[in-house]
C-alpha cells in the first residue's frame, strides 16, 4: 500500500529510520511514533519508498 501524501510517506521513513536502529525511537512524534509501534519493517518500507511526486502534503 502506497502512502497518500507526503506527510505520511515522511512519518514512515522516521519510523523505518527508527526500526533499523538510525535513529533513537525516543525522537519519534505523532505518526511516525504510531507507524513505529504498529507497522513491520517492511511494511514501512513500502510506504517509504513511495515516490512523492504529485502527492499532497497531507491526506484529507
Amino acid at each position: 500500500m502506497p502512502a497518500k501524501s507526503k506527510a505520511q510517506q515522511q512519518a514512515a521513513g522516521a519510523a523505518l529510520a527508527a526500526k533499523r536502529g538510525e535513529i533513537s525511537k525516543d525522537e519519534l512524534v505523532g505518526a511516525s511514533r504510531d507507524m513505529f509501534e504498529s507497522m513491520s519493517e517492511e511494511e514501512l518500507e513500502e510506504f517509504a519508498s513511495t515516490s512523492r511526486k504529485g502527492k499532497p502534503e497531507h491526506k484529507e
